[in-house]
């Protein structure tokens, strides 16, 4: 009798974590893992962290060690890119000709970033960062030291670039369309903690600024609307990331934001599962589905795909988490963004000592909660989060009132 095939196109962390999922349940078929990258899978946080700073090797960033793949009998194919699938046919067709007869196929193709779309933006001197490659020039360019940086965008990637060019002396300014640095995250009254951190730590910004051209030759600049010219050596676009969604277009899906999935990864197409950045994935604990690109979703996406592929019943409740370290501040942050839109924030803590809690509350039920340079109390967060009651928000504030008592 002949096992099944997973066919598994995308080789970033959801992609891996479906692969060992598939494994750690006993799942004895034949497993096809496709990588666009040279590389064995990895974890992409570390690329604007650890390693960007130089303070980790890449082998830190391994999802499992290069071995454990033959040692597990999952088929890596590096530098192999899906192009489209065959649904009544099960065939998924590669980049080169190939043709791949699958069971089960899972989408994790990932996301690619935005460029920043303005002249001059094409030329060498202007670095993304989404692969260990594109970490590893933005490093070598960092590490020179005494270089003025500006960096375009002022989500978490522009942020954490900002102080990983400081770490290494270098001037930097950070331009942003919005009126405070990762406002559109976790709102402005955060937004200014995470702000006025950078600037502390010598951060120059243009808030509230438009890019409309990168000048090169002996004096390279980035150009804002209002005609003032930033001298650059170094430009980093961070301007947000898109789906890869082109397998499933040239393959008939329906697109919203990205491929949309059910609570279980699985796409309208009968055994065809998305994952990871490109999916958009029915959260059943609040009704609507939400896509995200940290790598906490990656791996929850991918455990809840191969839990459905080997037949249980699966779910995706993981409550969305991510961290970030810039300077001397970690955090960790859990919770749905779309109901933190808007709500009332209550801290707990010294918010200017940068050591606090805060809540996001919506008819007073916490929605999402982060911790600043406070530690082990996720637990408690994602549990106010999970039960949806109301609480009372001065207790929820005070300090003398233990978490795990609300």
């Amino acid at each position: 009798m002949s096992h099944p095939t997973v066919v598994i196109a995308g080789a970033g962390l959801a992609g891996a974590t479906t692969a060992v999922e598939l494994r750690e349940r006993g799942f004895a078929g034949r497993i096809l893992l496709l990588g666009a990258e040279a590389h064995h899978p990895y974890i992409r946080p570390p690329l604007s962290k650890e390693f960007l700073k130089g303070e980790a090797p890449f082998a830190d960033a391994a999802v499992r060690p290069d071995s454990w793949y033959a040692e597990n009998e999952v088929e890596f194919l590096p530098e192999s890119e899906a192009g489209s699938f065959d649904p009544g046919a099960h065939e998924l067709f590669v980049s080169g000709g190939a043709r791949i007869t699958y069971d089960s196929l899972v989408l994790a193709t990932g996301a690619s970033p935005r460029p920043l779309g303005v002249p001059g933006s094409g030329h060498g001197a202007v670095f993304s960062l989404r692969t260990i490659e594109d970490s590893q020039w933005l490093r070598s360019a960092l590490e020179v030291g005494g270089r003025r940086v500006v960096i375009v965008g002022t989500g978490w990637i522009g942020m954490e670039v900002a102080a990983a060019a400081r770490s290494y002396g270098n001037e930097v300014t950070v331009v942003g369309r919005s009126a405070v640095p990762l406002g559109s995250a976790i709102g402005p009254e955060l937004g200014h903690v995470f702000e006025t951190l950078h600037r502390d730590n010598g951060v120059a910004f243009r808030n509230d600024a438009h890019v409309v051209a990168v000048e090169g030759g002996d004096e390279q600049a980035v150009v804002l609307a209002t005609g003032e010219r930033i001298p650059a050596d170094v430009v980093v676009a961070g301007v947000g990331a898109s789906p890869n969604t082109i397998v499933a277009e040239r393959s008939g899906l329906a697109l919203d934001d990205g491929v949309p999935t059910d609570q279980g990864m699985r796409t309208v197409v009968e055994d065809v599962y998305a994952v990871g950045d490109v999916a958009n994935p029915l959260l059943p604990a609040i009704g609507r589905r939400l896509r995200n690109e940290h790598w906490a979703n990656a791996i929850a996406g991918g455990t809840v795909a191969a839990r459905a592929i080997v037949g249980e019943d699966a779910s995706y409740d993981d409550i969305p988490y991510f961290y970030s370290d810039q300077y001397d501040l970690g955090m960790e942050y859990s919770g749905y963004a779309p109901l933190a839109t808007g709500a009332d924030v209550v801290f707990r803590g010294d918010v200017g000592a940068r050591e606090f809690i805060a809540f996001w509350l919506r008819d007073d039920r916490v929605v999402a909660g982060m911790n600043v340079n406070v530690w082990d109390v996720q637990e408690q967060i994602q549990r106010l989060v999970r039960a949806g009651e109301p609480v009372d928000r001065r207790r929820l504030a005070d300090e003398g009132v233990d978490l795990a008592a609300l």
